[in-house]
């Protein structure tokens, strides 16, 4: 027992800037982060007689905090009663004439991000987390699973008990608001 606390401490040291950079990229949260790698750790600690030295630490850490993000995606698409989807449905239908065109106000605009690396940019990174917390609850989720941890369909839909065509849907419509909110909050300013 004193061997594997003594062992683990130090993957707790060696590992521990590295955990919380994936799962901080992975949430967009610090706090969230900062606790799924406490229950990284917990877990390994629980679970160290099952650590095969065939793969290294690092890996074994890797993967168990993988697993630990998709719990909270999964389990934050759970309490999607939080929010409700349908008053920004409702908004989604104001950008589109009877014919499903974009109405001339809401038409989107070109970019112009020709000489910029947006995702290397701090003051984007903030406003797009901004814009992805301002989703449903659900959405988020699936954006995350999709576009950050890159899962692929079928394990997204397992993951959150909806079937492949709600997932597309639910992407495009977080993808319009995301759009918009970009728009608004930092292609206009």
């Amino acid at each position: 027992m004193s061997d594997r606390k003594e062992l683990l401490t130090n993957w707790v040291h060696k590992y521990s800037d590295e955990l919380f950079s994936w799962a901080l990229h992975k949430t967009s949260n610090e706090a969230t982060a900062e606790d799924i790698i406490q229950e990284t750790f917990v877990s390994a600690f629980q679970h160290f007689e099952s650590f095969r030295e065939a793969s290294s630490p690092k890996t074994w850490l890797f993967s168990i905090l993988k697993n630990k993000i998709i719990d909270y995606y999964r389990q934050k698409s759970r309490n999607v009663n939080a929010q409700n989807p349908a008053i920004i449905e409702d908004e989604t239908a104001q950008w589109f004439d009877s014919n499903n065109r974009w109405k001339k106000e809401f038409q989107p605009e070109v970019w112009d991000t020709e000489n910029q690396n947006l995702l290397d940019n701090p003051e984007f990174e903030s406003v797009l987390s901004n814009c992805i917390g301002k989703l449903p609850i659900t959405w988020s989720s699936c954006m995350q699973l999709k576009y950050l941890s890159e899962k692929d369909t079928a394990d997204i839909c397992q993951q959150l008990n909806i079937t492949a065509s709600n997932l597309w849907q639910i992407l495009h419509r977080a993808k319009l608001h995301l759009r918009n909110c970009l728009e608004r909050n930092w292609f206009k300013v």
